[in-house]
Parts: C-alpha cells; sequence; structure tokens
C-alpha cells in the first residue's frame, strides 16, 4: 500500500497540473503590409544668382533650390502571431459539466447524421465532440476567442521595389545670410525659393554703398549641416549711384512740387534704375489719387519728359 508520503507527493505533483495546466492553442493569424523605407543618399543646396555675374542694378531675383537623392525600398512584411487561451483552473468547474453535455450531444448529431447520409455540416458532427473532450480535460480549457491572447512568432520582410527618387525643391522661407562688407544680414526666400535682393532697401540702405564690393550669400539646412555659398560682386559704377537713389527714393515726395517729382524719376532713368523709376511712378500717381487735378498735371509733366505713365486700372 501506498505511504502517506507518496500520497501527498501525488497529491501535490495534480495540484501542481490543476494549477498551470497548458495554453489552448488556436490558429495562427497573420498581418500583412507594405513598408517603404526612403535612405537619403545626397543632399545638396544649389544657388542660382542670375546673370550678368556682376550687379549693375540695385535689385536682383536670386532663386535657391534644394535637391536630394534617395534609395527607396518598398517591402511585404508580414507577421505571424501565435494564438492561445490561457489555461484558468478555475473555468473546469462549469467546462467539465458543459464538456460531457457537448460530446453526449455530438454522439447525439453523429447518429442522427448517419440516417440523414450525411448531410449534417461539421459544426453540428464535429465541432461539439472536440470542443466536448477539450473541456472534460482538466489540463486544459476549451477554446475561447474571447479570451484569447497571442505573441509574435514571426517577422517576415520580403523585397518588392528598390529604386532611386530624384526630388528638386524651392528653398521656400527658408533662411539666406547675406555678407555685405562687414556686416551679415538674415533674409527669407519667398514660397518660391526666391530671394528678392534690393540694396535699395533695409538693412542695405543703413550701411555705406561703397564698402559693398561683394555679397557674400551662404544657406544651409541644420538638420544635417549641407550648405552652400555664392559671391555676387557689385559694380563699381552701381556702388557710386546707391548714395544719389537712396536719396532719391526716400526723401519726402510731400514737399516737392510736380516739378521735382518729375525729376526724380527722370533721374532714376537715367542712371538705368527703370524699375525703381517705374515704382516711384506708381507711387506718385497713387498719392494723387484724390486729387485729380495734380494728377492730371503729374501725368502731363512725364509725358513731356517722354515716360507714359498711367493711372492703375486704366487702359
Amino acid at each position: 500500500m501506498p505511504t502517506h508520503s507518496a500520497l501527498r507527493l501525488g497529491a501535490a505533483v495534480c495540484g501542481a497540473l490543476l494549477l498551470t495546466g497548458c495554453a489552448n492553442h488556436l490558429s495562427e493569424r497573420s498581418e500583412h503590409e507594405d513598408r517603404v523605407e526612403r535612405k537619403l543618399l545626397s543632399h545638396s543646396l544649389f544657388i542660382d544668382l542670375g546673370e550678368p555675374a556682376v550687379l549693375e542694378v540695385p535689385q536682383r531675383h536670386i532663386r535657391i533650390n534644394e535637391q536630394k537623392t534617395f534609395e527607396v525600398s518598398e517591402f511585404e512584411v508580414t507577421r505571424r502571431y501565435d494564438r492561445y487561451t490561457p489555461y484558468q483552473a478555475w473555468r473546469e468547474l462549469y467546462e467539465i459539466p458543459f464538456g460531457m453535455v457537448s460530446v453526449m450531444a455530438g454522439i447525439g448529431a453523429n447518429v442522427l447524421n448517419v440516417a440523414l447520409l450525411g448531410r449534417l455540416p461539421h459544426s453540428v458532427t464535429r465541432d461539439p465532440i472536440n470542443y466536448g473532450f477539450a473541456s472534460l480535460n482538466p489540463f486544459l480549457n476549451a477554446e475561447s476567442k474571447g479570451r484569447s491572447q497571442q505573441n509574435l512568432a514571426r517577422l517576415e520582410e520580403q523585397l518588392k521595389d528598390k529604386r532611386t527618387e530624384y526630388s528638386s525643391l524651392p528653398w521656400a522661407e527658408r533662411p539666406v545670410q547675406v555678407k555685405a562688407g562687414t556686416q551679415t544680414h538674415e533674409l527669407l526666400t519667398d514660397r518660391h525659393g526666391v530671394l528678392h535682393l534690393n540694396l535699395l532697401d533695409p538693412p542695405f540702405s543703413e550701411q555705406d554703398a561703397s564698402k559693398i564690393n561683394t555679397l557674400h550669400l551662404r544657406v544651409e539646412d541644420p538638420g544635417d549641416g549641407t550648405s552652400n555659398m555664392a559671391a555676387l560682386t557689385v559694380s563699381r559704377a552701381l556702388r557710386r549711384k546707391l548714395p544719389e537713389a537712396r536719396e532719391l527714393i526716400y526723401a519726402d515726395l510731400e514737399d516737392a512740387d510736380v516739378g521735382q517729382w518729375t525729376q526724380r524719376v527722370r533721374r532714376l532713368a537715367e542712371m538705368g534704375m527703370e524699375e525703381e523709376a517705374r515704382e516711384m511712378e506708381q507711387s506718385l500717381i497713387e498719392l494723387t489719387r484724390n486729387d485729380p487735378e495734380l494728377q492730371e498735371e503729374l501725368l502731363a509733366s512725364l509725358k513731356n519728359t517722354g515716360r507714359a505713365a498711367a493711372v492703375s486700372g486704366t487702359p
């Protein structure tokens, strides 16, 4: 006869088995997705100073582009998960009775299926028996999708495509450092990546024009330190004209008469600053908008100097 110690040992082993049990493994589940990797191969910035190489007029539109080269890899990713129903010993209190009923129901369904010449589906004949035997096993819970858990079993990646892509985008609304003489200014490009440079406007108008021999431009991407530099020479003739042009543009218009206005426009045109001359014409026309007689006098005076200015909104 077994000793008391052997009985205690057997009871302990059975108890441990009841507490630990086994997980009920379910069918494997898979997830599929496409993944794209973009690897930067090269990054560069280009400064287009335009023509001519030497700056002869105060204004210049400088275009800046950013170019990148990528290696693009497309992968098909499959994640496979092991699914299982974790074991909980207390569930055997109701699974075992239900298992007995389920087995009996399955046997009855199979007997009936013989009479019906196998017309009953597997969900009626096989599934109840499978569920019943799983429920009767004291070390295994019946399959339950509602409380199933999963672990990532393996990750599979398959390369579908690999190619090289190029991008060229404007340096839009980004800073540009411009060194003029001994001073360095930070300007911004517009949304098209164009830097509107004008030596008649601040901050350049506040400097001594005779000391601005060359404009040094520098752009840098703080993300990876990519940078580029360019230099634009300012002609000696332009440096001599800048002080007079600034005086003509920024001197008060309202304290002058029509003749002085016209003289200022004409003088800007004579210095080769036609764009500035047109801008002043339009400013004067706008200034006299509420005085039709004064405006008519202005237009006639401009016409006498050979300039065909027109009121905005008229043909």
